[in-house]
C-alpha cells in the first residue's frame, strides 16, 4: 500500500477505532455467531450467515486500518509555512462567481471530513489548490465544470 501522509490526531483516532474494533465489535459479533450456532442447522440459518458475513466485513476493516497505519508518515507541523498551500494549511477562499467565501483544511484522504471542514489534498478542489499563493487565482476542473476561487488567506 502507498504511504499514507497524516496528522498525529488523525493517527491516534486511527488507533482508537482499532482498539474499539478489536475489543468491542469482535466479541461482539462471535457472540452473534455463538446465538446462532446455538439454534441448530446452519444450512438454513439467516441468522449465522449474516453474523458470518459481518465478521468478514470487520475483519477486513481492521486489516485496512492496520495496514494505513503501518504504511502512515507523521507530518511535522514545525516544518510547515504559509508562503503556498500544502498539506495541513487552512485556506480561505472565495468562490468568484457567488463571493461566498469558505474555509478548508488540506487533509490527507484517510483523515479527510467535509463537516470538519477537512478535504483530502487529491479532491480536485485540493489539488488545484496546492502551491498557490495567497491572492493567486485558482481554476479547478470539478465535475459541474469550472470553479474559479481567489485564495485570501493561508494559514496553519
Amino acid at each position: 500500500m502507498a504511504i499514507v501522509y497524516m496528522t498525529e490526531e488523525g493517527y491516534k483516532k486511527m488507533l482508537e477505532e482499532i482498539t474499539y474494533l478489536e475489543t468491542v465489535k469482535r466479541p461482539e459479533i462471535s457472540r452473534q455467531i455463538a446465538e446462532a450456532r446455538d439454534k441448530g442447522d446452519l444450512s438454513e440459518n439467516a441468522e449465522y450467515d449474516a453474523a458470518k458475513e459481518a465478521q468478514g466485513l470487520l475483519e477486513m476493516k481492521i486489516a485496512q486500518l492496520k495496514d494505513k497505519v503501518a504504511n502512515a508518515r507523521m507530518i511535522d507541523d514545525t516544518k510547515l509555512n504559509t508562503h503556498t498551500i500544502q498539506i495541513l494549511n487552512k485556506v480561505k477562499i472565495k468562490n468568484t462567481k457567488n463571493n461566498a467565501i469558505m474555509q478548508y483544511m488540506l487533509v490527507s484522504e484517510s483523515e479527510a471530513n467535509l463537516k470538519e471542514g477537512k478535504i483530502a489534498v487529491s479532491t480536485p478542489i485540493g489539488k488545484g489548490l496546492l502551491g498557490k499563493k495567497v491572492g493567486d487565482i485558482a481554476e479547478i476542473q470539478v465535475p459541474s465544470g469550472i470553479m474559479t476561487f481567489e485564495i485570501i488567506d493561508i494559514s496553519i
